[in-house]
């Protein structure tokens, strides 16, 4: 039996591709004869779509239903759409999408079957029935693919050359194995990097990097928090890692800074929690615009004391000639 979850509830889950092919597939939309294709897929029940972006299923080991995604033709031609399955996974931008068809799944995109092909009459929706399959070993916690539907087209150079690209349209399957969830998020050494202001009345600021990596077997939405800040930093997938760097922070230059970066991680829409990591990392933050500004004032204060030591002296040479010359006459004088 089939049990939805919210473990993903908060996340969007369509997403659409284009993969330039070498070669021209069966069902082209060629853009010089044939007008635009345009098409959507969703998941649905038996009787139509049912509103859902993400399908979203908890299966025991070994366990198979059938599930049912609509796909729906808006064009004003028939069109044929390839159906495929695939891995899924979260980009370096947090975008979620599936493997390309040039690479072999070996989780939950294995797991699904589908008729390969569906062929759609004008503004037709058809609903297409799928089957998931739990592999008896499968490992527990969170698994992710995509289903899409896809059509290929071709264009052509301006050397005549026939490029094929398939574009595809989907939504993910966010399968949850039961057994024991185990959350766990691992960091690496965090680096950080001061950058100073050239404005003596304004500070500095610094920058921290890391590499985020979910060691456990459920989705982790990942945050990380710097002092009062605390920065979201997407989703992760199990085994899936990211390479963080923060925004700018400001900072004034005091020689050394010491910060400590600690890195939250909680399952999707569950009290689940893995055990925060806190990493401390030192940079140098040198004042040097301030101690070059320091010499500066310093070298302008010497330079005046020092005018003003010689002008003293060049009065008090002058005081004591008239002095001198005073006596002289006087000597003269009697």
């Amino acid at each position: 039996m089939t049990r939805a979850r919210g473990a993903f509830a908060g996340m969007a889950g369509v997403f659409v591709a284009a993969i330039a092919l070498a070669a021209a597939p069966p069902a082209l939309a060629d853009d010089a004869t044939d007008s635009a294709v345009t098409w959507s897929v969703t998941p649905a029940s038996a009787t139509g779509p049912d509103g859902r972006r993400v399908m979203q299923v908890e299966l025991d080991p070994g366990q198979r239903v059938t599930e049912h995604l609509a796909v729906k033709n808006y064009s004003e031609r028939e069109a044929t759409f390839a159906l495929s399955a695939a891995d899924g996974y979260y980009t370096e931008t947090g975008r979620f999408t599936m493997l390309p068809a040039d690479r072999t799944s070996t989780d939950a995109g294995t797991w699904i079957t589908v008729e390969p092909t569906v062929t759609l009459a004008p503004n037709e929706t058809r609903v297409v029935s799928f089957e998931i399959a739990v592999p008896q070993n499968a490992t527990p916690g969170d698994h992710a693919a995509g289903v899409s539907a896809s059509v290929r087209s071709t264009s052509t150079g301006g050397d005549g050359t026939r490029v094929g690209v398939d574009s595809r349209v989907g939504f993910r399957v966010s399968a949850r194995v039961t057994g024991r969830l185990a959350p766990s998020v691992g960091v690496g050494e965090v680096r950080a990097e001061y950058t100073p202001s050239w404005n003596l009345f304004a500070p500095g600021s610094i920058t921290y990097a890391y590499t985020a990596e979910n060691t456990g077997n459920t989705a982790l939405v990942v945050s990380d928090a710097v002092e009062a800040s605390t920065t979201e930093r997407g989703v992760l997938l199990p085994g899936e890692s990211r390479d963080v760097r923060s925004a700018a922070q400001p900072a004034w230059p005091l020689f050394v800074l010491m910060k400590d970066v600690r890195v939250d991680a909680a399952v999707p829409d569950s009290t689940l929690t893995a055990d925060p990591v806190t990493r401390s990392v030192t940079v140098w933050a040198v004042p040097w615009v301030h101690l070059a500004a320091a010499v500066g004032i310093a070298l302008i204060v010497a330079a005046v004391v020092s005018g003003r030591r010689r002008s003293r002296r060049r009065v008090d040479d002058l005081v004591e000639r008239a002095r001198e010359e005073g006596r002289r006459e006087a000597v003269e004088a009697a």
